[in-house]
């Protein structure tokens, strides 16, 4: 049995391809076509479906304990549906909800936060505890939303413009420990 089937499985041809140096922790799920950068780590009790499209996860992203990533499938009412595509250096929440949506690079998506169908959020955004982000809605580059639906507030600083690598390194040596005491 290959390590792969411990956390995840393959859905009909598709598998799930998994960067260098990825934790996916055992109580996780990660199902169909799905591609891990380098370095992302996934939490427990994460669900990762890409069973009826792609989910493409840049590296050095982080998918907390709880948060669902899925897709919109192909049919009459969407003829193309929509994959996830995430960038590299996000931070995704507690239980947050990510589906057939768009994220760039350097993103914090807040706990609980959901981001529906066809939304596109820009690079370094913050998008805050329990926003919604509406269908088809896009946020601009260097902002942070709250509310839900969510509305853009202000422009982030440049403290909170470094977090978002500061965030991503931190989980990165947070799932390196958990790979050299063998917890996979």
């Amino acid at each position: 049995m290959s390590p792969l089937r411990s956390y995840s499985d393959a859905v009909g041809e598709k598998a799930p391809q998994i960067g260098k140096g990825v934790y996916i922790d055992p109580q996780s799920t990660v199902i169909g076509d799905v591609c891990f950068g380098d370095d992302c780590s996934v939490w427990p009790m994460a669900v990762v479906r890409g069973d009826m499209h792609r989910i493409q996860v840049g590296a050095r992203t982080s998918v907390q304990d709880g948060a669902v990533l899925h897709i919109t499938h192909a049919g009459p009412f969407n003829p193309d549906g929509w994959p996830l595509v995430i960038g590299e250096d996000v931070t995704i929440g507690h239980k947050a909800c990510l589906h057939g949506c768009t994220l760039g690079s350097r993103v914090l998506v807040g706990i609980g936060a959901i981001v529906l169908d066809g939304a596109i959020i820009g690079d370094d955004v913050v998008l805050a505890a329990g926003a919604l982000v509406p269908p088809g809605k896009t946020l601009q580059s260097g902002y942070l939303y709250v509310g839900a639906p969510c509305k853009k507030v202000r422009a982030l600083t440049a403290g909170e413009k470094a977090f978002f690598r500061y965030s991503a390194e931190n989980y990165v040596k947070l799932k390196d420990r958990y790979l050299m005491h063998g917890r996979s």
